[in-house]
């Protein structure tokens, strides 16, 4: 019998990736998915997660959290704060860090899966093209899957199919798993624009890995 997994969906480019990527090891009928409305003001990428787990055909959970506003002032929660353009390669946060946000994702997802038998999660977080977010790093997502599993007293496993790959690479794992269309139906942008800002950070991290693959970006229009 093979496992049953939940795969963290945000809409964004890189979860739906590993949407596509668990159904292929694990099977449709084992993979679910889960989406958080955290108060994030690109909301519409809420609206990309339960398109393309319609079209996945994928049982998508949608679970609002929303105490992040209470501690997290932020670019991504706070309207009145602007959203930096820059990608950040120095040793400061940028301003769309918001804390605890993969640890508290992961935690709740486990706990979800604790009472539905699934003991296999999936994120999609990177840390060779990133945002610079600690959250993102191997090592956190290492012990935060200790610390789950004695918390739980099961022995979770977290997947993180993108980890070390570069944002190039991930377009290529996309084309390998034959979803580059899928990718269309996405949402990358932190301004929750359509089309896409292509200026703030993720929007240039997406833009750098379409392009050094040499793929068009079916999201843009041209």
């Amino acid at each position: 019998m093979r496992k049953k997994t939940l795969v963290i969906l945000s809409g964004g480019q890189d979860s739906t990736t590993c949407l596509f990527w668990a159904i292929e090891k694990f099977g449709k009928e084992n993979v679910e998915s889960l989406t958080f409305d955290y108060g994030q003001k690109h909301k519409i990428e809420i609206k990309s997660a339960q398109k393309i787990a319609e079209y996945a055909q994928i049982n998508n959970k949608i679970i609002s959290i929303n105490t992040f506003s209470e501690f997290a002032n932020n670019a991504l929660l706070n309207n009145e704060i602007s959203i930096e353009s820059n990608v950040n390669n120095s040793s400061a946060l940028p301003n769309t860090f918001v804390p605890g946000r993969n640890l508290i994702f992961i935690t709740y997802a486990a706990a979800y899966a604790w009472n539905k038998n699934i003991l296999d999660l999936i994120t999609g977080v990177a840390q060779i093209d990133y945002s610079g977010y600690p959250d993102c790093r191997n090592e956190t997502i290492l012990s935060l899957e200790k610390t789950i599993s004695l918390g739980m007293d099961c022995s979770f496993k977290i997947h993180t199919p993108l980890i070390n790959l570069s944002k190039k690479e991930i377009v290529e794992l996309a084309v390998s798993l034959g979803i580059i269309d899928v990718l269309g139906m996405t949402h990358t942008c932190y301004l929750g624009v359509y089309p896409p800002c292509e200026a703030c950070m993720a929007c240039k991290l997406r833009k750098k890995g379409f392009e050094e693959a040499g793929i068009k970006d079916p999201l843009v229009k041209k």
